[in-house]
């Protein structure tokens, strides 16, 4: 008889929790719809992130830097002596439960040896290391000193005085201020940058005395060019911005944009040398010395010899050693080509306001930081009219007494029994019990005739306090002033001279420094619908089969022309962008190529219209809108000294686009209407407009809920009777379309 198997199964594996417990459902798998856990798990965080953590607020910080600032003060750091680091960590920690070490840096980073800020909150002493430099980190919390600046009396004016409101913080056992009632916008004061869950933002810096006066302008007229108070950023690391119009005035209306900020240098005479003592906010020493050393290693950069990191307690300095004869301005063309030595700060100007998350430009911000800071002095001027309320009535009180103080003592005197004697002075002198409990708390060495002479004679003056309150409070114009007046305070007092350059023109030197060979040979490129493109050079081309294409995408440009040429991309929402052809790899067919609204960072939506293929930037552009005007626009307008990447306002908005082409030279065009006219127009008699978004000039003559429907050359189209649809002067009708002609319009 065969033996039993001796194998035991096997007992599933459960976690050993303790005798007679086990985990329910342990092992098996639950079906819980992605819409519910998304609500339950993943929105809770994201917005903790955004309100709580990462965004500002309107009065300039973070949940992080407020904590910190206010428990300093409360420490009252504002004034007197420093104290070490780790004791200001370990008070924060009763506001800021996230660690030690988050505190510190938070502390560091606004500090006014870290560097990291254009106005630091916080006079530090020791090492708090350089925002400069990716390697000087900052000494330990107990070794470094630190308290607040003086600039951080106007974070905290009358914060006593119920300017802002105050919560229970996390354990309940304290309050805190959910904004600061600052004196002046100090959200555009500092870089911000803060990463939220699936938005964020970069704040960049502007110099303190022109963000009071563009502020004060701004109040006196909300039409005010900000351009010309406050040109540009400025950066607390110095540099040279490279003015760009268009996008100044994208970050002023917006709050997008991109600023393009160089180091500063300066060749020293006669020892081949360089120095470089300012570099842009967005980079480090250190990742511009491993730039650099990649390009020599890889033999681009052959004209210097040495390089060394020579910052020290006087700042930042970064030495480059050339070799013999080397032109020392056009090495540093090169590298600010080729290195983070000109680098672009990307704004986006996400803030809080109310607890929502807002994109918006400069304009909007200090309109809404004044609506602030007016209900800020708001609440002030109400309780300073209450606080003197309150005294004035009591001083009357005590000015009832005055008439007969011998009366007050005999009511007192006589009074047995001590409820009984705010009644009875209330009874005596017609007052109040507030009045009277007042007046019996007086001392008995106050109740002569001087003393009370004394206190009643505020009396006239705090009548005068009270008016002038109550007319604060029924003038917003008065507030305003108010506001007007201390931020001309605070420029006076803590302005400093702008630290970046602004550049506004290039330097010849500079402009016509020498670029590195392009390579030049013959591609085709092909343009779809969806906005991909192929450069492809020729021997590709024979050898290729059908075009790999998105699905429903199609191929609506083709041109031959050169690797060396500039291509310009017109969108829907009056942009273009420009990018060289050499700058885009070349393709092949089998490839669907390059999705252009990602490479050249386009804005979410936005769509390219048309593709413009130009060597030397002649012809026109003309743009025809649905109203029956044109725009005729020379393409030598898109040209741009400083080689810039995007361009506003490429036309004008103000009607619906129809129909736009290139135009290389003059030509006769044939323009359709919905209403089945047809004109031959030629070109040169459309009026030229320098103005890029110009509403152009009437070209049709279009009768009730008529269109431009197309526009196309008139060579190669076949009418029977071409002179019946020319015209010679403008606006014009046309003429209706022949049904032998119509056949031909099909085609277009």
């Amino acid at each position: 008889m065969a033996k039993k198997s001796s194998k035991k199964t096997a007992k599933p594996v459960r976690p050993q929790l303790g005798e007679g417990v086990e985990i329910l459902n342990a092992g098996s798998v639950l079906e819980d719809p992605i819409t519910r856990t998304l609500e339950t798990n993943y929105m809770p965080y994201a917005m903790s992130v955004i309100v709580s953590r990462a965004l500002p607020e309107i009065d300039g910080f973070k949940p992080a830097h407020r904590k910190l600032l206010y428990t300093m003060y409360e420490m009252g750091l504002i004034k007197g002596a420093r104290t070490k680091s780790a004791n200001i960590v370990g008070s924060t920690m009763h506001l800021n439960p996230h660690g030690d070490a988050a505190i510190y840096d938070t502390m560091v980073r606004m500090g006014r040896g870290n560097e990291s800020l254009l106005v630091p909150f916080v006079d530090s002493k020791g090492n708090f290391g350089k925002a400069y430099s990716r390697d000087m980190s900052c000494a330990a919390a107990r070794y470094t000193e630190a308290k607040l600046e003086g600039v951080c009396e106007e974070l905290f004016r009358d914060i006593d005085k119920e300017t802002v409101d105050f919560v229970p913080n996390y354990d309940g056992t304290t309050t805190e201020p959910t904004l600061l009632p600052v004196t002046f916008p100090t959200i555009l004061a500092n870089n911000t940058l803060g990463i939220a869950v699936g938005m964020a933002c970069n704040i960049c810096s502007f110099n303190l005395a022109e963000l009071c006066s563009t502020t004060i302008a701004l109040m006196k007229d909300a039409k005010h060019d900000i351009s010309t108070t406050m040109p540009a950023p400025d950066f607390v690391g110095g540099g040279q911005i490279l003015y760009d119009e268009a996008q100044m005035r994208d970050i002023f209306e917006n709050g997008r944009g991109s600023v393009k900020v160089r180091a500063r240098y300066a060749a020293v005479p006669g020892e081949n040398m360089i120095e470089i003592t300012q570099i842009p906010p967005t980079t480090t020493v250190e990742a511009i010395m491993d730039k650099i050393a990649e390009l020599v290693k890889a033999g681009k950069i052959k004209e210097i010899s040495d390089m060394r990191d020579e910052t020290d307690l006087n700042g930042l300095k970064l030495t480059l050693d050339l070799k013999r004869g080397v032109d020392a301005d056009k090495l540093m063309a090169k590298l600010f080509k080729a290195t983070p030595l000109e680098d672009s700060f990307s704004c986006n100007f996400n803030i809080l306001v109310s607890g929502q998350p807002r994109v918006m430009g400069v304009r909007e911000i200090l309109q809404e930081w004044t609506a602030f800071r007016m209900e800020c002095v708001r609440r002030r001027t109400w309780y300073d009219l209450h606080g003197k309320e309150k005294r004035l009535h009591l001083l009357k009180g005590l000015a009832a007494i005055l008439m007969d103080i011998d009366k007050a003592i005999h009511i007192i005197r006589t009074t047995e029994e001590e409820t009984e004697v705010v009644p009875n002075l209330m009874i005596g002198f017609g007052i109040d019990e507030v009045q009277a409990d007042y007046v019996a708390e007086i001392k008995l060495r106050h109740l002569n005739r001087e003393y009370i002479l004394k206190r009643t004679g505020e009396i006239e003056q705090l009548e005068a306090d009270i008016a002038d309150l109550n007319d604060i409070l029924a003038k917003p114009a008065r507030i305003r002033k108010i506001i007007m007046k201390e931020l001309a305070d605070v420029a006076k007092k803590y302005g400093q001279p702008r630290r970046s350059e602004v550049l506004y023109d290039l330097p010849e030197e500079e402009g016509g420094a020498e670029e590195e060979a392009v390579p030049d040979y013959p591609v085709t490129v092909f343009f779809t619908r969806e906005g991909y493109l192929k450069k492809i050079p020729p021997q590709s081309l024979r050898t290729a089969g059908a075009h790999k294409l998105k699905e429903g995408d199609e191929i609506v440009r083709q041109v031959e022309t050169r690797n060396n040429v500039e291509a310009l991309f017109f969108t829907d929402k009056q942009q273009v962008y420009k990018v060289r052809l050499a700058e885009l790899e070349d393709g092949k067919v089998a490839q669907m190529g390059i999705y252009l609204p990602g490479r050249l960072g386009m804005d979410e939506g936005e769509n390219i219209l048309d593709m413009v293929i130009t060597s030397d930037y002649s012809g026109y552009m003309l743009f025809f809108f649905a109203g029956g005007k044109c725009a005729k626009i020379p393409l030598g307008s898109y040209a741009t000294k400083q080689n810039r990447r995007k361009l506003l306002k490429a036309y004008s908005d103000k009607a619906e686009l129809a129909f736009m082409r290139h135009l290389p030279e003059e030509t006769e065009l044939a323009i359709f209407t919905t209403n089945n006219r047809l004109l031959l127009v030629g070109s040169a008699l459309i009026p030229e407009k320098t103005t890029r978004d110009t509403a152009g000039v009437s070209v049709v003559a279009l009768k009730k809920n008529a269109k431009i429907a197309s526009v196309t050359l008139a060579e190669g189209l076949e009418l029977n009777d071409a002179p019946r649809y020319r015209v010679r002067t403008l606006p014009a009708a046309g003429a209706i379309l022949k049904d032998d002609d119509r056949a031909e319009q099909l085609t277009l």
